[in-house]
C-alpha cells in the first residue's frame, strides 16, 4: 500500500480560506446568532473539503473517519462538563443561589467599580482552584445577572469575567493548562510560572486600568426604579439568605481540593436541587406545573425539569424574569453541536498533514527571535482558529517548535511562555473552539460580544510577542546545555 502524498501549501491553504470566508458570510447574515447553527455548517462544509483534499493525495476514509472520532472523543470530558454546568445553572437558579449572588451583588459592589472588581474576583477564584470554567460557571454566572441588575453591559462584564478567570487559571499551579504548557516545552512548573509573570503581570495590571477607566464613565443610581425593582423582586420572588450561597461554596472548596471538575460541577447540581428542595420548595412545586401530582412527586419532577431543561421564571417583571430563565443540559446542545463539528475539521487537517505544512511554512520565515516568538504565537492563535481546542494549541506549536528553540539556544521557558500567552489566553475568543463555545453558553454573551472587552487576553499576546520582538527578558540557554550547535540544524 503507498503511503500518502503530503499536502501542497495550497491544499492545506485551501479549507483554511474556505472556512474564513464563509465564516465571515454566517456572521454578516446571522450576526451573533451565528454560532447556533450557521458555523456549524460552515464547519461541516470545510471538513469535507478537508476530507477531499485528504482522500485525493491516498488517505484511505476508514482512516479519515477515525481521525475524526478520535477528535471528538479527546472533547468528550469537556462536553460533559458543559452538560453538568447547564445542569448546575439551572437547579442554582432555582435554589435561589443565583439570585442571592445577584442580591448581594447589587448590595455589595459599586457600579463605577463593579467591572474591576467582577474581573479581579475571578481572578482571585481562578487561582484558588486553577479552573476558569469552574469560575466562570459559578461566579461568572452571578457577576452577569449583578450587572444586568446594574444596567451596565453584560458584554464588558463577560470581558471582564474571562479576563479574570484566565489569568487566574493561567498563573495557578493547580491549572492543567499551566502544567502541560512546561511539559511539552521542557522546562518544570514554577519556572514556567516565575518566567510568565514578567508578562502576565503588566498585562493583568493593564487590564485592570482599562476596566476601571470604563467603569469610571459608568453612571447608575443607586437609588434608580429598575435597581430597585430588581432587588425587591428578587427579594419577594426567592428565600435571600446567605444558606443559599451553600453550593457555591461547596463547589469552590472542591475545586481548591483539586477534585476532578465533572464530579465537582455535577455534586454543585445536586446540592442546588437539595438546596431548592430546603428553601424553595413552592418554586420547585410550581416549575413542576401539575396540580394533580402529591408534593413528592411534584418536587421530584421540579427538580428534573431544573436539571434537564432550566429553570423558567415567574416573578411578573419582565427583566427580571429574561434574567433568571436559563440552564438546563438541553441549553448546552447547540453549543456541542458546534464543538463536534469544530474538532472535526481540526483532526481532518491535523491527520491529512495540512497543519504541519503549514507550520514548516511559517518556521520558513522566522530567522529572528522575535519573528520566532511571533510564528509560534500565530501558530498557537491559529490552532485555537482551526483545531477549536486549547490543548491542541498549546501541544502543537511546544511540538513543532521545540527544537527549533533549543537550536536558537533560546531556553524553553521562552517556549512554555509564549504558547501559554497564546495559546490558554486566545482560546476563549474563538466562537467554535471549545473555550470559547463554553464560555458564551455559560455566561449567556456572544463570543464577539465579549471578545473585544476580553482585555486581559487581548493584551498578554500582544506583551509576549512585544517582549519577543525587543529581547525583553528572552532566557538563554547556557552553552553546555544546549541540545545542538547554534549554527546548525538538530
Amino acid at each position: 500500500m503507498t503511503e500518502p502524498r503530503a499536502p501542497s501549501l495550497l491544499q492545506a491553504l485551501t479549507p483554511i480560506l474556505v472556512l474564513v470566508v464563509l465564516l465571515a458570510g454566517a456572521v454578516y447574515l446571522f450576526g451573533s446568532d451565528s454560532s447556533g447553527g450557521a458555523n456549524q455548517i460552515v464547519l461541516i462544509i470545510g471538513t469535507a473539503i478537508a476530507a477531499i483534499i485528504a482522500v485525493r493525495n491516498g488517505h484511505a476514509w476508514s482512516d479519515i473517519e477515525r481521525a475524526i472520532i478520535d477528535g471528538i472523543s479527546t472533547a468528550m470530558g469537556a462536553m460533559m462538563i458543559l452538560l453538568a454546568v447547564g445542569a448546575l445553572i439551572g437547579t442554582w437558579l432555582m435554589a435561589g443561589t443565583v439570585p442571592a449572588m445577584i442580591y448581594y451583588g447589587l448590595h455589595l459592589l459599586h457600579p463605577q467599580f463593579f467591572y474591576a472588581a467582577a474581573c479581579l474576583i475571578c481572578a482571585v477564584a481562578a487561582v484558588s482552584t486553577g479552573s476558569s470554567w469552574t469560575v466562570a460557571g459559578t461566579l461568572g454566572v452571578g457577576l452577569i445577572g449583578v450587572a444586568m441588575g446594574f444596567g451596565v453591559s453584560p458584554a464588558i462584564t463577560a470581558g471582564a469575567v474571562v479576563s479574570g478567570a484566565y489569568f487566574g487559571d493561567k498563573m495557578s499551579p493547580l491549572s492543567d493548562t499551566t502544567n502541560l504548557a512546561p511539559a511539552v516545552a521542557g522546562t518544570d512548573l514554577f519556572t514556567h510560572i516565575r518566567h510568565m509573570l514578567w508578562t502576565t503581570g503588566p498585562s493583568f495590571l493593564i487590564a485592570l486600568l482599562v476596566f476601571t477607566v470604563v467603569g469610571l464613565r459608568v453612571s447608575i443610581d443607586a437609588e434608580s426604579s429598575t435597581l430597585v425593582q430588581t432587588t425587591e423582586t428578587l427579594r419577594a420572588s426567592f428565600r435571600i439568605t446567605p444558606l443559599a450561597l451553600l453550593p457555591l461554596l461547596a463547589v469552590l472548596l472542591m475545586a481548591m481540593r483539586k477534585l476532578p471538575a465533572l464530579p465537582t460541577i455535577l455534586s454543585g447540581a445536586l446540592l442546588g436541587a437539595i438546596t431548592a428542595l430546603f428553601l424553595q420548595p413552592a418554586i420547585v412545586i410550581a416549575l413542576a406545573d401539575s396540580e394533580t401530582l402529591s408534593r413528592p412527586l411534584a418536587l421530584a419532577k421540579g427538580v428534573w425539569i431544573a436539571l434537564s431543561s432550566g429553570y423558567v421564571s415567574s416573578t411578573g417583571v419582565a427583566e427580571v424574569d429574561a434574567l433568571l430563565s436559563r440552564g438546563g443540559m438541553a441549553s448546552m446542545l447547540t453549543t456541542i453541536w458546534l464543538i463536534i463539528c469544530a474538532l472535526s475539521f481540526g483532526a481532518v487537517l491535523e491527520h491529512a498533514g495540512m497543519l504541519e505544512r503549514l507550520i514548516r511554512s511559517a518556521l520558513k520565515a522566522a530567522h529572528t527571535t522575535g519573528s520566532l516568538i511571533l510564528t509560534t504565537a500565530l501558530t498557537c492563535i491559529g490552532a485555537n482558529i482551526v483545531a477549536a481546542d486549547q490543548y491542541m494549541a498549546i501541544v502543537l506549536p511546544g511540538r513543532m517548535f521545540k527544537a527549533e528553540f533549543a537550536r536558537r539556544g533560546l531556553d524553553p521557558r521562552n517556549l512554555s511562555r509564549v504558547i501559554e500567552d497564546c495559546g490558554t489566553l486566545t482560546s476563549p475568543l474563538v466562537p467554535w473552539n471549545t473555550c470559547g463555545a463554553y464560555m458564551a453558553a455559560t455566561l449567556g454573551v456572544a463570543t464577539f460580544a465579549y471578545l473585544p472587552f476580553a482585555f486581559f487576553n487581548l493584551i498578554n499576546p500582544l506583551v509576549s510577542v512585544l517582549y519577543g520582538m525587543f529581547d525583553i527578558k528572552i532566557t538563554r540557554l547556557e552553552p553546555d546545555t544546549q541540545t545542538a550547535p547554534r549554527g546548525g540544524r538538530q
